[in-house]
């Protein structure tokens, strides 16, 4: 089978290669195997080739933390998978054309789902549902203010916000992206800059603002947590920058602003697996329906990893990069 490996870290298209490799062979008593129909760059992946994310584990190594399958085989001990599900898969290296993982592991979907969405179900909805849900305790007429907004996570929080009757404030770098933001559900949206908390604090008629998301770092992160009200909570999930957080201590001192992180493999292993299964069958659910989704802008075969990588890491893309490793979409 054909599976994508880095043997060093540099430039993802440079240092990734698809190669032939052994077959994962049959599952054990625990285990399922299943086909991987499609799986996304994510910018963590880049990352990853990299070198620069948080994981670097022995070379060669595989990249891929989502990915979409269909189940060839099932372990005896397995009870809610059968032959021919779909499923997405908790674990990494999905950048590969088949998966052995533990059953708990792998996460039924719907039949009938839309395969290039379903790909994408296993990070950015869950990080953007769980974050709206697990810091404040928020109300309907509640704000909430991010940057980054104009990201997959961002376009789904605001769906997901309106949802739930949450008011959103949207903070772009670009003011060109006002109106399709808008059209999406978001409530207020801003370009980024030095005075941002004044032009939120008018917007919005000086509301408080108890929740914060924010993936950028550095002096964004500040500017972000001066628009948080006295006992608010600014999330720091991401840092786009590559630089640390930078927030004025009179934040923490005198306001009691709280600054905190989110990483999804940490909030969902605070649940158990049949809640797991809960929270992505009610996401499926959405996407099935049609009031989740993010755009996809391009599909490559795996043997053409480069040239995807290459694509994903270009500005101006129109949604997300796909690879087929079986060739089945």
């Amino acid at each position: 089978m054909k599976q994508v490996l880095i043997d060093r870290y540099g430039t993802p298209w440079d240092v990734a290669r698809t190669a032939d490799v052994p077959d994962v062979g049959d599952p054990g008593a625990d285990e399922v195997v299943f086909d991987v129909l499609a799986f996304p760059i994510n910018p963590a992946d880049l990352w990853f080739c990299r070198g620069s994310y948080r994981l670097k584990p022995p070379l060669p190594a595989t990249p891929g933390a989502e990915c979409v399958g269909r189940v060839t085989a099932v372990g005896a001990a397995v009870k809610h998978l059968k032959k021919g599900d779909l499923v997405i898969n908790l674990q990494r290296e999905n950048w590969a054309q088949r998966r052995k993982v533990k059953g708990d592991d792998a996460i039924p979907l719907p039949p009938g789902i839309d395969l290039e969405q379903a790909a994408m179900v296993r990070i950015n909805p869950p990080t953007a549902a769980l974050m709206l849900s697990d810091f404040v305790d928020l109300k309907s007429g509640d704000w909430v203010i991010q940057n980054v907004a104009n990201s997959a996570v961002g376009r789904l929080l605001m769906v997901l916000a309106g949802q739930r009757g949450l008011r959103t404030v949207n903070v772009v770098r670009r003011a060109e992206l006002a109106d399709e933001l808008k059209a999406l559900g978001g409530d207020i949206v801003v370009v980024d800059g030095d005075d941002l908390a004044q032009r939120v604090a008018k917007q919005t008629v000086d509301a408080r603002i108890m929740l914060g998301v924010e993936a950028i770092g550095g002096a964004a992160t500040g500017r972000l947590a001066d628009c948080i009200a006295t006992d608010g909570t600014l999330v720091h999930y991401g840092s786009m920058s590559g630089e640390d957080p930078e927030v004025g201590r009179s934040n923490f001192i005198y306001r009691g602003v709280r600054l905190t992180g989110f990483m999804l493999g940490r909030f969902l292993a605070k649940r158990s697996p049949d809640k797991i299964r809960e929270i992505y069958a009610g996401l499926a659910a959405q996407v099935m329906a049609g009031t989740l989704s993010a755009p996809v802008d391009t599909v490559y075969p795996i043997e053409k990893i480069k040239d995807a990588l290459a694509h994903a890491d270009k500005g101006g893309r129109n949604g997300k990069i796909l690879v087929s490793p079986n060739g089945l979409i």
